[in-house]
């Protein structure tokens, strides 16, 4: 992909810069006790980049903002449109809301009942249809018909470059990271992620982790082109894309060193290690880049310092514990 547009870190500056204090600059915290020395090894640095903390749940706002600071008046006067099984669609009705626009938001009938009412709360109307695959059919139409401009979930150079800018907070908070580790569900977190601190610093290593039942980028890596699944199947499903795309695939190809795949038993382990550790109340996606170290990446990373993206939480009491008692590994 020789045309592919690469977000430079001026440009990622400029974008934090303009996303000011509707995004929060969240915290790092560097993980120190027992468990995680026992776990993953003393000589071992993590430091959890706490997106789960931002507006909205999760870090998807930063390009959805972006995104709708470039809409003309007009685009604004007829609302956006977006598809989503939960964070960006609470992420696009928090920028409709904050930009004083609306926004009409397809949601697949599986997404989480939390996340359909935060969305509701927030001013969004929400459609719900059977699969995620019609989600994408639906908001078409809508788009078509009601001349909204569609806010993609993933995809495109303005939501890298939001997404880029939870990279460039974690270089500036953190020093000298060996590695980063990023959860994967369309791949507009790790695109802009990891041209960011790619450009920062080539010798850094990017580790993207998608769930087992949604790996549509781990097959696009294969074949070296954007893929689709059938079926998204994981407990994870702010991480349940059904396709990669093209911008977002062509970026991470260039700069992602690896990508795992975690079970929704190693997630629902990790968000119980999570809340032990931490008191996070982390959705499985939260809990996803921990789980692939622990279960998948600890020999390659021992004794390295290592960036962990805890990317957000937005999920009900109920759905959290059902997770964990349901998935949960037998010991």
């Amino acid at each position: 992909m020789s045309d592919l547009k690469i977000p430079t870190v001026k440009e990622i500056e400029s974008a934090r810069k303009k996303l000011g204090d509707k995004v929060r600059r969240t915290p790092v915290w560097q993980w120190k006790s027992d468990a995680k020395d026992e776990i993953f090894g003393k000589e071992t640095e993590l430091f959890m980049k706490l997106e789960l903390f931002q507006f909205g749940g999760s870090f998807k706002c930063r390009g959805t903002l972006m995104n709708m600071f470039n809409l003309s008046d007009i685009d604004m006067e007829r609302g956006v449109t977006a598809v989503s099984a939960g964070n960006h669609a609470i992420s696009v009705a928090y920028a409709a809301k904050t930009l004083n626009t609306n926004a009409k938001v397809v949601m697949p009938e599986t997404a989480n009942s939390a996340k359909i009412a935060r969305c509701k709360s927030l001013g969004a109307e929400i459609i719900l249809v059977e699969t995620v695959h019609k989600a994408f059919e639906k908001v078409k139409e809508i788009e078509e018909q009601e001349g909204r401009h569609f806010i993609h979930p993933f995809d495109g150079p303005l939501t890298a470059m939001g997404s880029a800018t939870v990279g460039l907070e974690l270089s500036e908070q953190v020093d000298e990271l060996d590695a980063v580790i990023v959860p994967i569900g369309g791949g507009g977190l790790i695109a802009g992620i990891s041209s960011l601190m790619k450009q920062i610093n080539p010798a850094i290593k990017i580790y993207g982790v998608e769930p087992e039942g949604a790996d549509s980028m781990s097959r696009s890596f294969a074949s070296g082109k954007p893929e689709e699944i059938e079926k998204v199947d994981t407990i994870a499903d702010s991480l349940g894309a059904p396709h990669a795309a093209a911008y977002s695939f062509g970026l991470a190809r260039k700069f992602v060193d690896k990508i795992v795949k975690v079970t929704d038993a190693q997630m629902a382990e990790t968000m119980q290690l999570l809340f032990n550790e931490m008191k996070l109340a982390v959705e499985p996606a939260g809990a996803s880049a921990t789980a692939a170290l622990q279960y998948h990446l600890l020999d390659e990373l021992r004794g390295k310092r290592v960036g962990i993206i805890v990317c957000g939480t937005n999920i009900d009491l109920e759905t959290y514990y059902s997770n964990i008692k349901d998935n949960k590994q037998k010991s």
